[in-house]
């Protein structure tokens, strides 16, 4: 199993050093990996009508490919995975120029998590369809390949037409998509397009019926879950070490291959805070 941080977005500031300073020492941790959530625009809950959501406009958010960038530019090994970008409400052709650029530029360190979303108000601002992005998203993926595979591609679907043109340069080699979510239909593409999954799950015995249904779902596509990754997510908690191993044999013991501690919502008020924490959960599963 491979152990990661999840980037407390909203709770850190928009500070170059502080996000250089958050890459150097995960890395030099010895941990693997940082993902960060992805949000464009927050609403405002006074709205008319009312708003309700996790996150409003008052939560702080870098965007996900320019916060790997610079992360990338500092380090040498960590990897980075948008867990999740929100891909039905951005350009098809312009994420995969950017994940390629990403790609490229840090060593093949990138993994592109996707998944539907949820903020409505976030996708008309976009000038996106709220109600068909789970139809959209599998055409995305089919694009995205498309444009990271051929020099030139010559595509007509119902979001998509692209005349006899390709992206320059593309990455080495086809960048893992994983999904995120927990929904049937969600977990039906996980099997037929993904290379990995990110539930949301806080305990592997919640994960079970999800996980019973997406290996129905690879054996009819042909597939087996050796062959597909799931990156699972823990709570700092009240810092408990003994919780955090238990939740890693629970989650090693259903196939989990990747694990994120998150440090969000545990009451830490500056990036020390957080590292701290992140240096106790290593040393607590052994990477340190």
């Amino acid at each position: 199993m491979q152990f990661g941080v999840i980037f407390p977005q909203v709770e850190f500031p928009p500070d170059p050093a502080a996000v250089r300073d958050y890459a150097q020492t995960v890395e030099g941790l010895g941990l693997t990996h940082i993902a960060a959530y992805d949000h464009v625009l927050g609403a405002n809950p006074d709205r008319p009508g009312g708003w309700k959501g996790p996150y409003t406009y008052a939560s702080s958010f870098l965007e996900v490919f320019v916060l790997f960038s610079t992360m990338a530019a500092h380090t040498a090994r960590v990897s980075f995975l948008t867990g999740i970008l929100i891909l039905p409400q951005r350009q098809t052709a312009l994420v995969a120029k950017q994940a390629a650029t990403l790609h490229l530029l840090s060593g093949g360190r990138f993994r592109l998590g996707v998944g539907n979303g949820w903020n409505e108000i976030e996708y008309g601002a976009l000038g996106e369809d709220f109600h068909t992005r789970g139809q959209k998203i599998e055409e995305q993926i089919e694009v995205l390949r498309r444009l990271w595979a051929e020099p030139l591609v010559t595509f007509t679907g119902r979001w998509h037409r692209i005349d006899d043109a390709g992206i320059n340069p593309r990455p080495s080699r086809s960048i893992p998509i994983w999904f995120g979510g927990h929904h049937d239909r969600v977990l039906r593409r996980v099997a037929r397009l993904g290379d990995g999954w990110i539930p949301n799950y806080r305990t592997a015995a919640e994960a079970k019926p999800a996980l019973e249904a997406l290996d129905r779902y690879l054996a009819e596509a042909g597939r087996s879950r050796q062959a597909l990754g799931m990156e699972v997510r823990v709570p700092f908690g009240d810092g408990n070490p003994d919780v955090w191993t238990a939740r890693v044999a629970e989650w090693a013991g259903v196939g989990a291959t990747h694990l994120d501690l998150n440090t969000m919502g545990a009451g830490f008020r500056t990036p020390a805070a957080h590292l701290e924490a992140v240096k106790r959960f290593a040393q607590a599963v052994g990477v340190e």
